[in-house]
């Protein structure tokens, strides 16, 4: 086989694995010229080197790379041989050949040749090389200092773009994207560059994280239906559209995008078209792209979860709302404290009303969003009345008046702490409250005749008889007092009677009895107990003894002091009316007791007795003074 036939083979050999740099052409040529070529080499060392160098000129490393290795381990072996030679210059030749072969035994021999070779323009070639075999395995800052020491004069035009891409990446990687944007830069402007479908991507990311939101889209437009970047660039081409706050045409490229399938950051754009959605508020349209990102994504941040609970929360899933806003408590910032006050309504809606009133406490102690916190804190106090804590439900309407005089829950509020004043049956602060309010709405003029009531009764108990008066006067008036009004008699005859004052207390016992409620001392048997001493007092006998009649017709030794008294009433009816026949046994039967009113009732024996014989009241009132020896002075 002759030489001409042989290298037409070997290039095609190498042609097959050159984009790949494969080893194997290397392995493959070294045992094909070792069988068949050795000969030629040993016998002509000057045409083997010629041969190389068109090889080398050509960047067959492959090809050349055996050749010159073999030159150089025979020119170490046979010296004589080639003397004409450079050796620098094959050992060169070899370490480039050897770098772009990936052989890592090259490294050192080439970093020492950097090092100690006094011709420039080998060196800062042979630097490039090295930097090349560096930015191949990643090294990449060996790769950087490398390229800055090799510069170009020496370097064709493919391999100065080449450079420049590289080292570009290689500060890309490092992440100095101000060196790295010019690099990219300047191959943007070379289309015809293998890089430049690369270099526009790497630019516009560039751009991009800088917010140069023009440039980025310009390098973006280039690689767009590139299929090495179309499933990656529509993501960032959609975020400029939304920033540029051409949020229509965010939605439409985004969602086309996602319809066609296959794209990187599916999640990611459906996250962006869920968020611009709900930026125009349009919830239902949120709600599955926000819905599908949350859902598929290990690690969502507190702000998408909290705009795809508030989908929820539009659309009145309040269940799927509850879930993601219990989520984003424990936090001091204003999502935290809006997602308080969403779960609290939430809450509220499903009928939850002591987790709401611990979501609105929640929401009330941040101060985030002012009105967010004086709804919060308004709910909170309501809750607290309505779950039956009367004691913060006090102090929490007492302090959010005091907050928020001007509040438009203001009204409800003093309402609502009138019913808990009450309801507490603190009247006096509810009188003062009550008294306060100018337009009261219908629920708190329901509440005035209580509130009156209550606080009368409470004077007559401190002894100001004519306050309590004048408030159960007014409560008589209220037109919401139908169920107080047996309980308004009553006490406003109790209170005339006290204050002697028997031709007003008679009509309002009368009218207590016609529908005789009952409540504490509020009763018939005191009523008509007061009535009799009413007519007693008035001497009208026979009305008084009706009354007391009712009390203790006929009562047991065992009877209370009312129902004695009202029985010896009785008998002094009778005694008045003179009729002693049934007087006297009346006052027997109470000596008979040993009631305490004994002596009153022996002392009305002796006075009967006395009408017809005097000696039996002389009797009956020398025993008197010895039962009772200090009533003679």
């Amino acid at each position: 086989m002759v030489l001409g036939e042989l290298i037409q083979k070997l290039e095609r050999v190498n042609n097959f694995f050159r984009m790949k740099r494969s080893i194997l052409p290397f392995f493959f040529l070294l045992c094909f010229f070792a069988k068949a070529q050795q000969t030629f080499w040993l016998t002509d060392p000057q045409a083997t080197y010629k041969q190389a160098q068109e090889y080398y000129q050509k960047q067959y490393y492959s090809l050349a790379y055996p050749i010159f290795k073999e030159l150089e381990q025979d020119q170490i072996a046979r010296p004589q041989l080639y003397e004409s030679f450079n050796y620098e210059n094959v050992h060169y030749y070899n370490l480039v050949c050897s770098l772009n072969q990936d052989d890592s035994t090259a490294v050192n021999p080439a970093e020492v040749f950097i090092e100690r070779d006094d011709n420039a323009a080998r060196t800062e070639m042979l630097a490039y090389h090295l930097a090349e075999f560096h930015f191949r395995h990643g090294n990449y800052d060996a790769a950087l200092k490398l390229y800055e020491s090799s510069g170009i004069d020496n370097l064709n035009n493919d391999e100065i773009a080449n450079l420049k891409f590289h080292k570009g990446y290689a500060y890309f990687i490092k992440k100095n994207f101000e060196l790295a944007k010019p690099l990219f830069d300047a191959i943007r402007q070379l289309p015809k560059d293998a890089h430049y479908i690369d270099a526009n991507y790497y630019f516009g990311y560039i751009c991009f994280y800088q917010k140069k939101y023009t440039e980025a889209y310009t390098a973006f437009s280039v690689v767009e239906n590139n299929p090495k970047y179309d499933n990656i660039v529509p993501y960032y081409i959609a975020n400029i559209y939304l920033v540029q706050n051409q949020k229509e045409k965010a939605i439409s490229y985004a969602a086309a995008k996602l319809a066609s399938g296959n794209q990187y950051y599916a999640q990611e754009l459906k996250q962006l078209v869920g968020h611009a959605y709900y930026e125009e508020k349009n919830f239902s349209k949120a709600q599955p792209y926000l819905e599908s990102y949350v859902n598929s994504s290990k690690t969502v941040s507190r702000l998408d979860l909290f705009e795809l609970s508030y989908c929820y929360y539009q659309a009145q899933n309040y269940n799927k709302a509850i879930d993601g806003f219990k989520q984003l408590g424990g936090k001091e910032d204003s999502l935290a404290q809006n997602a308080m006050y969403l779960l609290g309504d939430s809450y509220l809606k499903t009928g939850q009303k002591a987790n709401a009133r611990n979501a609105f406490l929640f929401c009330a102690s941040n101060s985030s969003y002012p009105v967010q916190k004086e709804i919060s804190e308004f709910h909170y106090a309501k809750l607290s009345y309505e779950l039956g804590y009367p004691d913060v439900a006090l102090s929490e309407f007492r302090s959010f008046l005091q907050q928020y005089p001007n509040s438009t829950y203001t009204p409800e509020a003093r309402e609502l702490l009138l019913n808990v004043l009450a309801n507490t049956s603190n009247y006096k602060d509810a009188l003062a409250l009550m008294d306060s309010v100018k337009n009261p709405s219908s629920s708190a003029q329901q509440l005035k005749a209580r509130i009156l009531y209550g606080r009368a009764t409470e004077l007559v108990n401190d002894g100001m008889l004519p306050n309590a008066a004048e408030l159960l006067d007014r409560a008589s008036r209220e037109p919401n007092n139908t169920e107080l009004l047996p309980f308004i008699n009553f006490w406003k005859g109790e209170i005339a009677y006290r204050t002697n004052r028997l031709d007003d207390a008679i009509p309002y016992f009368i009218e207590y009895l016609k529908t005789p409620a009952v409540r504490g001392e509020v009763n018939p048997v005191n009523a008509k107990y007061d009535l009799g001493y009413c007519y007693l007092k008035k001497e009208n006998y026979k009305e008084a003894l009706s009354y007391f009649s009712q009390i203790a017709r006929n009562p047991g030794i065992n009877a209370n002091p009312l129902e004695q008294d009202a029985f010896i009433r009785n008998a002094d009816c009778y005694y008045m009316n003179r009729d002693f026949k049934t007087a006297v046994p009346m006052y027997s039967k109470v000596l008979e007791y040993s009631w305490p009113a004994s002596d009153y009732a022996t002392f009305q024996k002796a006075m009967v007795a006395g009408v017809n014989n005097s000696s039996e009241k002389i009797n009956l009132m020398n025993g008197l003074i010895r039962s009772i020896p200090d009533l003679i002075w």
